[in-house]
């Protein structure tokens, strides 16, 4: 399994910045401060500026998303516990209680999901909160065939508003994203398929977390990043982190509609692919990172009729201008 990224402690920052001001390679680098290379990459594309990398600056700099992030992240405490206990009482939805916490409190702001996992838990625990919602435990928030997947996905961007040449599949860059499920939820594959070429990546994670699924499509692409221009998933919370994806690769991401598997519909045919090696049956903790990339290999070198039976790989290479070692890298 890949390494994730992991942030950088000042000393690891200034020893970067004195081997990137030498000219050692990123694979150097990344060996040096015993990092994975993914670490580099994301470390100066986010800290840096520009093409230039100050320790100090960017220190800083990450320093401060840490605390906006933790910030968003905060846990319930002791006594926004207890104002959500006594809103409950009073029969308010967790709707109204977060709205009214983030207007009136707002350092103990929380999100409506939030509490509704709170109030689930302590059903769990055999409390008695549910009963103060309006339908009394029944499955909330339950979502009509046309409404699914909306607000679930922060400033999530509907399919509709994707460019019209990316139906077209004349040009190289737009992606079409998934994940496919180890039986049991024994691991997950995310999968990658480029739409003019047909080429497939295929990373391994632990599990299908929205953290996991965004460093495998980081890992994966960030080498190719010039021919990723558009990205398009389904409304899984797995790819809730599509803004920093987005800002990574520096391209647009994009939603399809519920139930509408067919706006992705290359996806769905490469998963089917995929399974041919890993069956729904298949624990995917049994497998390695190595056997996941002989697929992605295996089918990347697989004459296609749709492509007059040149390989995605030749038609990618082809149309990369000849970048055979970039489309071949894991």
């Amino acid at each position: 399994m890949p390494k994730g990224y992991h942030h950088l402690t000042i000393e690891q920052r200034c020893q970067l910045s004195a081997l990137k001001e030498r000219g050692d390679s990123i694979e150097d680098i990344a060996q040096t401060l015993g990092v994975h290379r993914s670490s580099i990459y994301r470390e100066i594309h986010r800290n840096g500026r520009n093409s230039t990398y100050d320790y100090k600056q960017a220190h800083v700099t990450a320093s401060h998303r840490r605390w906006l992030t933790s910030r968003r992240k905060k846990k319930m405490t002791g006594g926004t516990i207890a104002l959500i206990n006594e809103k409950l009482s009073l029969q308010w939805s967790p709707e109204q209680i977060s709205g009214w916490l983030k207007k009136n409190r707002p350092l103990k702001g929380v999100s409506h999901e939030t509490i509704y996992q709170y109030i689930w838990k302590d059903k769990q625990e055999r409390g008695n909160l549910y009963k103060h919602l309006r339908h009394s435990g029944k499955k909330y928030n339950k979502r009509s065939k046309n409404a699914a997947g909306r607000g679930c996905i922060p400033n999530r961007r509907d399919i509709d508003e994707r460019p019209d040449i990316v139906l077209e599949k004349t040009r190289l860059g737009d992606w079409e994203l998934d994940t496919i499920i180890g039986t049991r939820n024994s691991g997950a594959i995310v999968s990658m398929v480029e739409r003019r070429s047909r080429l497939t990546r295929l990373e391994l994670i632990s599990k299908k977390g929205a953290f996991e699924v965004s460093e495998a499509l980081f890992d994966s692409l960030y080498p190719i990043k010039s021919h990723v221009l558009t990205l398009t998933s389904d409304n899984g919370k797995e790819f809730a982190y599509h803004e920093d994806v987005s800002f990574d690769l520096n391209a647009d991401f994009y939603f399809a509609k519920p139930y509408h598997s067919w706006e992705r519909g290359l996806n769905e045919h490469t998963n089917g692919l995929v399974r041919q090696y890993f069956p729904k049956s298949q624990r995917f903790d049994e497998i390695t990172q190595e056997e996941v990339k002989k697929v992605e290999f295996l089918l990347n070198t697989r004459p296609r009729k749709v492509l007059e039976f040149a390989t995605p790989l030749e038609v990618f290479d082809q149309l990369a201008e000849g970048n055979r070692f970039v489309a071949l890298e894991t």
